[in-house]
């Protein structure tokens, strides 16, 4: 069976929604990447969803007349979206701001670098009297440890988390990660951040 003809048969409707899949997810990646500045794995994402979605758009458009073969195009572009997005949170590349509002501040700032954060902590006033606010720059990867913490020890405390564009001076902490586990993070060594970037940015 030739090339053409595996794509005109039944088959070939899988094999464009599983190209479909692979081309949008590194699309996704790609895009995701290009907002946090990643030049050089932008560019190379983009290289290869192009070769993919012109085999698999090429050989839809050979058969439109088959429903199968629309179905798995499309098919295949909404769940390219769905692993993309998946596969990006696992990875969790990136740094992130956490901005802590509560009135056991010192106790959480406590807690938070005795498991290798590093946090800074102001002292405020709200409507109801003093409060804390704790700033922490992490990387994504042990945001749920962050959260975490900060739940066990103030579960009404407020938190907001930004993705900064650029960073510039000073250092954040790395550590071992296994996505499918969460674990106590050891310190390990500093990456400096003072190219204006994430750490290993372009």
């Amino acid at each position: 069976m030739t090339l053409d003809q595996l794509f005109a048969s039944p088959w070939g409707a899988l094999a464009i929604l599983c190209l479909r899949v692979v081309d949008v997810s590194f699309d996704t990646m790609r895009v995701i990447f290009t907002i946090r500045g990643r030049r050089g794995v932008a560019a190379l994402l983009g290289f290869i969803m192009a070769m993919v979605w012109i085999f698999a758009a090429g050989n839809a458009v050979k058969h439109l007349d088959s429903w199968l073969h629309i179905l798995g195009y499309a098919a295949g572009y909404g769940l390219g979206n769905f692993v993309g997005i998946t596969i990006e949170r696992t990875v969790a590349y990136g740094i992130n701001v956490v901005r802590i509002f509560s009135r056991r501040g010192e106790e959480i700032a406590a807690a938070l670098r005795e498991r290798g954060h590093g946090v800074t902590v102001f002292v405020g006033h709200g409507r109801e009297g003093k409060v804390d606010l704790i700033m922490c720059a992490t990387q994504r990867a042990h945001l749920d440890d962050l959260v975490s913490v900060v739940e066990t020890h103030d579960p009404s405390a407020f938190l907001t988390i930004e993705e900064p564009k650029s960073l510039r001076g000073g250092s954040v902490v790395e550590r071992e990660w296994a996505p499918w586990r969460s674990s106590r993070p050891a310190v390990g060594t500093e990456v400096p951040l003072s190219r204006g970037g994430d750490p290993a940015d372009d």
